[in-house]
Order: C-alpha cells, then sequence, then structure tokens
C-alpha cells in the first residue's frame, strides 16, 4: 500500500469554513484511500506547517495544501532534501491583483522546491507557466469532479438563481447583487446567495447590506451542506457565478452536473470548468450591466432556457468524476519518485 501525508490547513472539516479548496483536499483525500492510498491526514495553520514536515521520516511522500505550502515556504523548502514533496495549487497567487506580496513569494519558492505540481484545471497551469513558476513537465492537472446526481427539477419560469461560493471579492457577489438591482422589478425572480460569510467579513457585510435593499428575493444563508445544499441545486434553475478571478470553479460543474445551466464570468478555468457542450452564457468579469443583460436574456427568451438546459442535461454524464480527479492526483504522487 502507498502511503502519504496529506498536510492541509485547520478547519478544513469545519462547515462554518467551506471553500473550494477544502472541499477538494476532502474529495481527493477519500478518493486516494478508495483507489488503495494509506492517508495519514496532517492539520496545520497554514504558517506553521514546519512542526508536521519535521515529524516525517526521510523519503516520506508528501502532498501539501497550497496556501500552506505558500505560508509555510520556508519549511518546504528546507524539507524539500529529505522528503518528495508533491504541491496541490487550488490557484495561483499572483493573479489575484490584490495579492498578498508575503504570499506570491512564498508560492514562487514552495513550488520551486516540489518535485510535482498537481493544478486543478489547465488554466492553472498555464498561468503557472506563463509566470515561471513551475516547468511544465512538473504539473499534472486534475480538475475537480462531480458527483453522479438526478436532474434538478427547476422550473419553466428560470427566476430561481443561485450563486455558491465563499462570499469574497474574487467571487464578485457584489456584482451579482449590483446586476440584480437593475432587472426588471415586474420579473418576479429569487436568488439565493450561499457561501461562508466569516472569511472577509467586512465585505460579506457589505454585499449582505445592498442585498437587503432588494428586500426578500435575496436569501443569504450562509454556507449550506449536504441535504440543504442538495436542495439549492434542486429548486434551482440556473447557477450564476460572477467571480474576478477563478480557478476553475466547483459550483459550475456541480450545477452541470444536476442539469443546471450557467451564467458565468468569461475568466480563469471557468470556461474550462463549462465545457463541453454549450449550458452557459459567458460575460465579463465584474461587469454587472452585462450580467444583468444575460439574466434578463435567460428570464425573457424560453427558447434560449430549454436550450441551455437541454445541454446542460445532455452533458451530465460527459463530466469527469471525483474518481477520475483521484486517479490523476495518484499519477502525480507516483511520478514524485
Amino acid at each position: 500500500m502507498n502511503t502519504v501525508a496529506f498536510v492541509v490547513p485547520e478547519g478544513i472539516g469545519d462547515p462554518q469554513r467551506v471553500s473550494g479548496g477544502n472541499v477538494y483536499d476532502a474529495r481527493v483525500s477519500d478518493g486516494l484511500a478508495q483507489i488503495g492510498w494509506d492517508m495519514r491526514t496532517m492539520t496545520t495553520e497554514p504558517n506553521a506547517a514546519a512542526a508536521p514536515l519535521s515529524q516525517l521520516a526521510d523519503g516520506a511522500l508528501v502532498l501539501i495544501d497550497g496556501l500552506v505550502a505558500a505560508r509555510s515556504a520556508a519549511a518546504v523548502e528546507a524539507e524539500s532534501w529529505r522528503l518528495r514533496i508533491v504541491v496541490l495549487a487550488h490557484m495561483v497567487a499572483s493573479a489575484f491583483p490584490d495579492a498578498d506580496p508575503r504570499d506570491v513569494a512564498g508560492e514562487r519558492q514552495a513550488l520551486a522546491a516540489a518535485r510535482r505540481v498537481v493544478a486543478t484545471s489547465a488554466w492553472t497551469k498555464a498561468e503557472l507557466v506563463e509566470r515561471g513558476l513551475v516547468e511544465p513537465d512538473r504539473i499534472v492537472v486534475a480538475p475537480p469532479g462531480t458527483d453522479a446526481a438526478a436532474p434538478a427539477l427547476g422550473s419553466a419560469r428560470g427566476t430561481a438563481l443561485l450563486c455558491l461560493g465563499v462570499v469574497a471579492p474574487h467571487k464578485g457577489q457584489d456584482v451579482l447583487v449590483e446586476a440584480l438591482a437593475d432587472l426588471d422589478a415586474d420579473v418576479d425572480w429569487t436568488c439565493t446567495i450561499a457561501g461562508s460569510l466569516e472569511t472577509i467579513p467586512a465585505f460579506a457585510h457589505r454585499v449582505a447590506d445592498d442585498a437587503a435593499a432588494l428586500g426578500e428575493r435575496v436569501r443569504m444563508p450562509g454556507v449550506l451542506a449536504g441535504t440543504a445544499l442538495d436542495d439549492a441545486y434542486r429548486d434551482a434553475d440556473l447557477l450564476v457565478a460572477p467571480s474576478r478571478v477563478e480557478a476553475y470553479g466547483m459550483a459550475v460543474t456541480g450545477a452541470l452536473g444536476r442539469g443546471i445551466p450557467v451564467v458565468a464570468s468569461d475568466v480563469g478555468g471557468i470556461p474550462e470548468a463549462v465545457a463541453p457542450g454549450h449550458a452557459a452564457l459567458l460575460v465579463p468579469p465584474g461587469d454587472a450591466r452585462a450580467l444583468a443583460d444575460a439574466l434578463e436574456r435567460w428570464m425573457a427568451d424560453p427558447r434560449l432556457r430549454e436550450r441551455l438546459t437541454a445541454a446542460a442535461r445532455s452533458g451530465r454524464e460527459r463530466r469527469p468524476l471525483w474518481s477520475d480527479t483521484a486517479a490523476r492526483v495518484a499519477a502525480a504522487l507516483e511520478e514524485a519518485g
């Protein structure tokens, strides 16, 4: 049995700290265990990985979350001579316009010390290569998978909108609320904006205040998981992903896996996530007017809704599963020697 130490951030299982990265880490851990890997999960604060890494025997194989690697870069570099380190890159820190320079420098240092890097999208790989962070032959792409799920019920009117993701500037919920305020007041739409409100509280409070001005049409229930998340998908007509920066878009693939069409920003890995099929309308990131126009087109045109919904449903079975993701990560671990 192959053994790997998986170093992940504290709170990976905390329902109030749900993020795409945490979900990906948990699903990959489960998937690797299912195909025979002995998973030794080690949790740490992102800037405190020196202690868990120092506990590992010489030659140990290590998979380390990219956030932890970037914020514990000195430890990753120091231990790389005796450990076989693979970094799991959910995102490229330098792709964020307001990135902390310490994270950018730490990312470069940690990635240089890794034997292999797992990128969660082809876009992420391209960014890593273009920015001179990793040579292409050290990168394995392992996009997020989907779960087999029944098609969403939806409605003929197309007015039930759903937005999922941590409430933070890069996810663009402020752009969505601005777009919703521009919609025709005569259309009886609703929108659920679900995700952690604790990551950047000031931003989340500002979005919530702006959403409150739109009345009960907009709900912000916080994190949805398990049955509550399944119910939200089941009742949705359209998934809206207004991100300013996005490495892939797990909410997008979660929706498409249930036959729910998407309106999303044309940014990062989102075009990759919506392919194959023609089940999405893409708009420029940060453009509330363009987003409002796309939502109005969707709600006003029954033929458009029928076409996009049919495309989403027909493409469900062609989407990769989480078992496919785990197999690609396993290949990266095996390549690390």
